[in-house]
């Protein structure tokens, strides 16, 4: 009998954690971003955030920071899914090449989505197609999974 573990694919796990760990440091990135936009537009939201400057007001509402907060929102939905969807389509045995390029593909949707809605704002659909490829990849992943596990 085959045990499931036995089925990874040592360059497939080791492709899949570089990739994995890139996604999770750009999500860490994302914090230091947010910290970066509330300090350039002086949009502060807690009180022990502005004490040393009596001229700075609360600012709950900056574009810009929210804008950044949702991109990072966005990252928290995508990220950790396809982190949970990669390592179960690691168990499929699938090839390395394709699993490989999937991975791929993941990381490289969500860094340029956050790069077009955070970074330098880039007219739709280049957004949607950014969400759209790594969202894609992941249900392909998905169904490849329950198939193999049925």
């Amino acid at each position: 009998m085959v045990r499931l573990f036995d089925n990874i694919n040592e360059q497939v796990l080791r492709t899949y954690i570089f990739w994995a760990m890139v996604l999770v440091g750009k999500m860490l990135l994302m914090s230091v971003l947010t910290i970066m936009q509330r300090f350039r537009k002086k949009a502060f939201v807690n009180e022990e955030d502005i004490v040393t400057d009596k001229k700075l007001k609360l600012k709950f509402d900056d574009p810009d920071v929210e804008r950044v907060r949702r991109a990072h929102r966005n990252d928290l939905e995508n990220i950790f899914t396809f982190l949970a969807i990669g390592f179960c389509y690691m168990l499929t045995n699938p090839d390395p090449w394709l699993a490989g390029t999937i991975f791929r593909l993941v990381a490289a949707g969500r860094i340029v989505h956050t790069v077009v809605y955070a970074l330098v704002i880039v007219p739709q659909p280049t957004r949607l197609l950014a969400w759209l490829v790594p969202y894609a990849a992941c249900l392909y992943m998905t169904a490849q999974t329950l198939l193999y596990v049925m």
